[in-house]
């Protein structure tokens, strides 16, 4: 349906022009005084019936965009901010004391632990440095078929591996 600004079909607010509506005489006569200002708001309030077919131009159909409030929770989520769990205790677990492991501390001066999974390789060096107070040259991570992470520290040329095993244990 096109729309018609000249007709009452399409713009209510015609029917109460006193040159084009017959509808407004009708209010005009029938209602005197503050009375009539009512009636002609009732006239329109009731409204004009819009009936027909909508033309569709485009083949695909798009849902109306409709009011979206924003959110406004009663209450928070979290009432305290998570603390980080990862302290330098609970990220190295315990030191790996295999054969392959021992072989390493002798060889390349590199000790082994089994760190926690969500550690990173920084976390895990500066762990090292705080708890054993020695310093890193390198680490190397990896995840065992267990579902552990596996850690291995190579030492600086100033520190021993060895003497530093026998002093963790």
């Amino acid at each position: 349906v096109r729309s018609h600004p000249c007709c009452s079909f399409c713009n209510p607010s015609l029917l109460l022009h006193p040159s084009i509506s017959p509808i407004f005489d009708q209010v005009v006569t029938m209602v005197p005084g503050n009375a009539k200002a009512a009636a002609v708001g009732k006239a329109l309030k009731k409204g004009v019936s819009k009936k027909g077919t909508r033309i569709h131009t485009k083949v695909h159909f798009y849902k109306p965009v409709t009011l979206k409030h924003r959110r406004k929770p009663k209450y928070q989520n979290l009432s305290v901010s998570k603390k980080s769990t990862l302290d330098k205790h609970s990220i190295i677990k315990y030191p790996l004391t295999t054969e392959s492991s021992m072989k390493l501390i002798e060889d390349s001066n590199t000790l082994v632990f089994i760190v926690d999974v969500k550690a990173n390789k920084r976390q895990i060096k500066d762990a090292v440095r705080e708890l054993y107070s020695i310093e890193c040259e390198k680490v190397n991570t990896l995840i065992t078929p267990r579902g552990l992470k596996k850690s291995y520290i190579r030492l600086s040329k100033d520190y021993d591996a060895l003497d530093v095993a026998n002093r963790v244990g």
